[in-house]
């Protein structure tokens, strides 16, 4: 595998402290909404870019002598040009363009018994406001700690039984688009970090049942919902491999299992993309990224100047 090398970056004009990391490439590039773009905003060792896509602060990686953007892309976003804000130390911003493509995710009817899981009730209407008042703060965190890498394991064992980005309908009205990776298995399998991070917030949520959310490094975060228990502790931190919970049905399910989301500047995006060369080697079909469609699953980062 190649090294990545991480700087931190403390503010514009400061000095950074670097962090290299041992483990990981970059994610698989896929364009499209749902999926990551990589690109080039600069030469190192020049101090790394502040960044900026959507109003959200972007991770950016060394990698050799060039610092790469590594941007999250929201499901819901329009195809077609867009542009990165970027700011080297006091000189004035620039903007880098890149190219966002489509992708058609599939489409999936879902039968949930609990009608007030589909119609929730004015009291279930408050709590669900609260819970997202939660999590919109978590996914908006962005800590200068680097990330380890960028491979990530699989965070339970068991049968991917609903892919990212699909469509989907409950009892046949439809809803928001499968924003992660379901992991079916049997109640109280465990729940493992895939990657080393920081306990940024747990919680029973209506939808989401008992949750976890980690934070690996500047903005990017990884959830686990519908668990039947959790193992840690708000603010801990978890190293890769350690158990932070068990598979349950807790929330708004069909039966037992992890729903595992990634985000990037908070922007959801699919999870498949971030797996370790070590997982993709199973040549499961659910582990397959949905953002590639049928594409080469490469990491091909745009290059200066293009």
């Amino acid at each position: 595998m190649r090294h990545l090398h991480f700087l931190v970056a403390l503010a514009p004009g400061l000095a950074l402290a670097a962090v290299s990391a041992s483990q990981g490439d970059l994610p698989l590039t896929a364009p499209v909404p749902g999926g990551v773009a990589i690109v080039c905003v600069g030469q190192a060792p020049s101090p790394a870019p502040h960044v900026v896509f959507d109003g959200q602060r972007v991770l950016v990686a060394r990698v050799g002598d060039v610092w790469h953007a590594v941007v999250g892309l929201p499901l819901a976003l329009r195809p077609g040009a867009h542009e990165l804000s970027v700011l080297d130390g006091e000189r004035s911003a620039r903007t880098i363009r890149f190219e966002v493509g489509t992708r058609k995710y599939e489409t999936q009817h879902v039968t949930i018994a609990d009608r007030r899981k589909v119609e929730p009730e004015p009291e279930d209407l408050r709590r669900i406001a609260r819970d997202q008042e939660s999590l919109v703060r978590a996914f908006s965190t962005f800590s200068d700690s680097a990330p380890e890498g960028f491979a990530f394991d699989l965070p339970s064992t068991g049968r991917v039984s609903g892919g990212f980005g699909l469509r989907r309908f409950f009892n046949n009205e439809p809803r928001l688009p499968h924003s992660g990776l379901d992991i079916a298995a049997p109640e109280g399998t465990p729940i493992a970090a895939p990657a080393a991070g920081s306990v940024l917030e747990t919680g029973d949520y209506f939808f989401y049942g008992r949750t976890v959310v980690l934070d690996h490094g500047q903005g990017m975060i990884t959830m686990y919902n519908h668990l039947s228990r959790i193992d840690v502790t708000k603010g801990a931190r978890v190293a890769r491999g350690e158990k932070i919970g068990a598979v349950g049905r807790t929330g708004r399910v069909t039966g037992p299992h992890l729903h595992w989301s990634v985000s990037l500047n908070n922007a959801r995006v699919d999870p498949a993309l971030f797996l370790s060369s070590e997982v993709r080697k199973q040549d499961s079909a659910g582990l397959r990224p949905a953002a590639l469609g049928g594409a080469s699953a490469e990491s091909t980062p745009i290059r200066c100047g293009e």
